[in-house]
């Protein structure tokens, strides 16, 4: 009989002791599908409506057609030999490739939402509020048949929203997924509370948009400016103006990335035990 209790005592030590599991991270696998979707969705432009990606579309066409204007410009006007023209014109193609990579993505599908029909949504509300990680767009997440979605929703349509659970109905472009009209079914019982919006997480909505306009200044400043300096021989004048403007480039990108983790490390200060 001593000997039972002993043993029970311990199963129960060690029943105790057995740690919750803990949830296992996404794999790398997982986390490329999600950059993919994300990428198809739109990417940064995921959420806004298929006419103002087109209108965005178009300012960044004559922004890079001003850029390479300049460029070409800067490499006609400089006194000294072919490298260094070079050097000083290709500085103008960062904020074109910068462009690129966010316009173009969303950009077509916005031209495949123009030709396509919305789709309807239908399912349980879930949550909603007017901030997001988009700048100038809300969230609402929407429990359907296929699990727990969410779309970013322009804030004036989600004045009618309440805080309770009730069925809604979404119209929503296929591909950038822009929500086009927010419908609710139920009665609308529990009035949604809205708190207002850290200055912290203001600043961390516009960082993503600041770091490459800022990156590619850097790089022209840095690159140009050394490109004007009266430096002999030609080839060590290239060289230090692309290294000049390489560094500075890569300056801006280390200060931009410290500063995103002090706001990461403020917004986790304001959600009660951290994230």
């Amino acid at each position: 009989m001593g000997k039972r209790r002993v043993q029970t005592k311990q199963v129960r030590r060690q029943v105790r002791q057995v740690k919750p599991k803990v949830p296992a991270q996404a794999s790398p696998a997982q986390q490329k599908r999600q950059r993919e979707r994300y990428v198809q969705s739109g990417g940064m432009l995921q959420g806004y409506s298929p006419e103002f990606v087109q209108r965005l579309g178009l300012y960044a066409a004559g922004t890079a057609i001003g850029c390479i204007l300049i460029g070409a410009l800067v490499a006609l006007l400089l006194p000294y030999g072919l490298p260094v023209k070079v050097v000083a014109a290709v500085a103008w193609l960062v904020p074109i490739v910068f462009l690129a990579s966010f316009i173009i993505p969303g950009w077509r599908l916005a031209r495949k939402d123009r030709r396509q029909e919305p789709r309807l949504v239908q399912g349980q509300l879930m949550g909603a509020s007017n901030m997001s990680t988009s700048l100038g767009l809300g969230m609402l997440m929407v429990q359907t048949r296929g699990g727990a979605e969410q779309y970013l929703v322009d804030p004036a349509k989600l004045n009618k929203v309440p805080g309770n659970q009730v069925p809604v109905v979404l119209t929503v472009s296929p591909n950038l997924r822009y929500v086009k009209s927010v419908g609710v079914m139920g009665q609308r019982m529990v009035p949604r509370a809205e708190p207002p919006v850290p200055d912290v997480v203001k600043r961390l909505r516009v960082l993503p948009l600041l770091t490459p306009a800022a990156l590619a200044v850097a790089v022209i400043l840095g690159d140009d400016v050394t490109a004007l300096l009266p430096i002999r021989p030609d080839l060590v004048h290239t060289i230090l103006a692309a290294v000049i403007g390489l560094v500075l480039g890569l300056a801006v990108y280390g200060l931009s990335f410290l500063f995103q983790r002090r706001l990461y490390a403020e917004v986790q200060k304001l959600v009660p035990g951290g994230l």
